[in-house]
């Protein structure tokens, strides 16, 4: 009895991986288009009044809201809000595999076409600027990394008695890759960079 029931549970649909339902879930979309017959991809300066990473390179997209029926609908409803585009007008093409950057954290990208000449008046509460690169470009880029040590700091009521060696336990320290890209006057790193990675090595 108890076998099948495990049976019938597991065979339902399930978390992308174990923490999803409680994790912090944002979606992004990756903007395609067209400048002078070649296509770009399109890119956001964060707003340098924004509380969050100001100044930083993104891709238009944000939390996953409760409102959102999915994570598309977030990608879309955000890039409206963040670039005045009309959602019935981007044409998606499809989805990358979701970017799990934490157990906490992930990141539902998309990938889509725009109408270029639609974008004349994006948020200026949100967006500072925006500016794109062709793709043929990024495809022949070599991107640089550097790399980053996180180190485990247990919070000071930490139970080490309930642990084998307690507070000599050796954590394991963690390396975080940053990859660059440099275009013209930007630099684009952080997740974006992981993203439009990931999306340039399927295009190769």
């Amino acid at each position: 009895m108890i076998i099948d029931q495990l049976k019938s549970k597991l065979n339902q649909n399930q978390p992308l991986f174990i923490g999803e339902d409680t994790a912090f879930r944002s979606a992004v979309l990756i903007p395609l288009v067209q400048v002078n017959g070649e296509w770009h991809i399109l890119f956001e300066v964060r707003s340098l009044k924004m509380r969050k990473q100001p100044g930083d390179i993104s891709f238009p997209g944000g939390k996953i809201d409760q409102t959102d029926k999915t994570p598309l609908d977030a990608a879309l409803r955000e890039t409206h809000e963040e670039l005045g585009v009309d959602p019935s007008t981007i044409k998606v093409i499809g989805e990358l595999s979701p970017f799990v950057v934490s157990p906490s954290f992930v990141v539902y990208p998309f990938v889509a076409t725009l109408d270029f000449p639609q974008l004349h008046s994006y948020n200026k509460h949100e967006v500072e600027d925006i500016f794109t690169v062709p793709i043929n470009y990024l495809i022949n880029y070599e991107p640089y990394l550097h790399e980053v040590s996180i180190e485990a700091k247990p919070s000071p009521d930490f139970p080490f008695h309930k642990i084998m060696n307690g507070d000599k336990y050796q954590w394991r320290m963690r390396t975080m890759e940053e990859w660059f890209y440099d275009y013209d006057k930007y630099t684009i790193w952080g997740l974006t960079a992981r993203i439009l990675k990931y999306f340039i090595e399927r295009l190769k």
